[in-house]
C-alpha cells in the first residue's frame, strides 16, 4: 500500500491510503479514499485518463468510480502485478493535482422541481421513509437546516455539481456538488426502498444527486423530474449520436429549475427529436476548484450562460 499524505484545503482536510486488491485473475480494484471527497475523485479520474493515454496492450476495461476504480486485465498479456506498479507510478505522477487540467463540459440540466409524477410515486412509498408526515423534499429541507423547501432548492441550483461517475443502470450519473464541505447537502436513502421510480426523475441520496435514466427500484429522496433524457437507447436526439448515454465523468451539471410551461416545451423538443442540451466546452484544474469553489462555480454559470 502506497501512505498518502495529509491534505489540507477548503472542501475539507482528507487523508487517503491507497489500497490495491486483486479481483480473480483478471481485475486490479484500486481504492484511492474510504469517503467520497472531490480530490479523490479529481485523483482517480487524472490517473484512469492517463491509463487510457498509455493504451497498454492487454487492458480490456477501465471503470472509473467516486473514489476508486476498477480495471480488467487480460492476465496472459499484461500480469496484475505488472499492471498494479504502472497505476502506482501514474499516481505518483498526479500526487499533489498541480498540472493536472480537465477537459470536459458544462451542461444546463432543467429540472422541474415537486413535478406530480414523482410526487405521486413517493407518496405510494411513505410506509418506507423515515418522516412519513411529509414529502421527501419537505424532509431533506429539514433536517439540512433550511427554513422552507424553497431555500433547499436554491441551495441545489446555486452551485454546480461533477458528474463523479456513471452508474448502477446505464447513464445514471452521481453528482457531487462542487461546494466547501460544510456546505455539503446530505439525505438518507429510504429505509427501505421503493419498488417504483420514475423515468427522468430527480433524486438524492447520501452526498450524491442523480437522474434515474429509466423506469425502476430506488432508494434516493425524489424531488422533481428532468425535463429532458439522460440515457437515449435508439439515439434519436441529435447529443446521443456517438453514445446512447448522455453524461460522461467530469461533466459539470447545472441544475436549473424551471416551470411547467417550459417543462412541456422541452418535452415537444424531445419527441420531435430537436432536443440539445445547452452545453460549454471547459478546461480547468482541480486545484481551482478546491481553492475557492464558490469563485469557480460563478465562472461555470458565466461560462454558460453568457459567453
Amino acid at each position: 500500500m502506497i501512505k498518502k499524505e495529509q491534505h489540507s484545503n477548503q472542501i475539507g482536510e482528507v487523508k487517503n491510503m491507497t489500497r490495491y486488491e486483486y479481483g480473480g485473475d483478471e481485475f486490479v480494484f484500486v481504492e484511492l479514499a474510504e469517503d467520497m471527497n472531490l480530490e479523490s475523485n479529481f485523483r482517480g479520474m487524472a490517473i484512469t485518463r492517463k491509463l487510457r493515454e498509455k493504451a497498454l496492450d492487454g487492458i480490456l476495461d477501465i471503470c472509473p468510480s467516486n473514489a476508486s476504480y476498477m480495471i480488467r486485465v487480460d492476465p496472459d498479456v499484461l500480469s496484475p502485478d505488472q499492471l498494479i506498479q504502472v497505476l502506482k507510478e501514474i499516481e505518483a505522477s498526479v500526487s499533489d493535482l498541480e498540472g493536472i487540467e480537465i477537459s470536459s463540459r458544462i451542461v444546463d440540466v432543467p429540472i422541474l422541481f415537486e413535478d406530480p409524477w414523482t410526487h405521486e410515486a413517493l407518496m405510494k412509498f411513505r410506509d418506507r421513509h423515515q418522516d412519513p408526515t411529509v414529502t421527501d423534499i419537505e424532509y431533506a429541507a429539514r433536517i439540512n437546516g433550511y427554513a422552507s423547501k424553497e431555500d433547499f432548492i436554491r441551495a441545489i441550483t446555486d452551485y454546480p455539481f461533477l458528474v463523479s461517475m456513471i452508474g448502477f443502470v446505464p447513464g445514471l450519473p452521481f453528482c457531487f456538488q462542487m461546494v466547501n464541505r460544510e456546505q455539503q447537502l446530505e439525505v438518507p436513502k429510504y429505509v427501505r426502498p421503493r419498488t417504483f421510480t420514475p423515468e427522468r426523475a430527480f433524486g438524492f441520496g447520501g452526498a450524491f444527486a442523480c437522474i434515474y435514466p429509466v423506469q425502476g427500484a430506488g432508494g434516493y429522496q425524489l424531488f422533481g423530474v428532468a425535463a429532458a433524457p439522460v440515457f437515449d437507447r435508439d439515439q434519436r436526439l441529435p447529443d446521443f449520436v456517438q453514445t446512447m448515454v448522455f453524461p460522461r465523468q467530469g461533466d459539470i451539471f447545472r441544475y436549473r429549475a424551471i416551470d411547467m410551461d417550459e417543462y412541456e416545451q422541452i418535452q415537444k423538443e424531445v419527441a420531435a427529436g430537436t432536443f440539445r442540451y445547452r452545453t460549454k466546452e471547459i478546461c480547468y484544474t482541480p486545484q481551482e476548484v478546491m481553492d475557492d469553489p464558490k469563485k469557480f462555480s460563478g465562472y461555470v454559470l458565466g461560462r454558460l450562460y453568457h459567453d
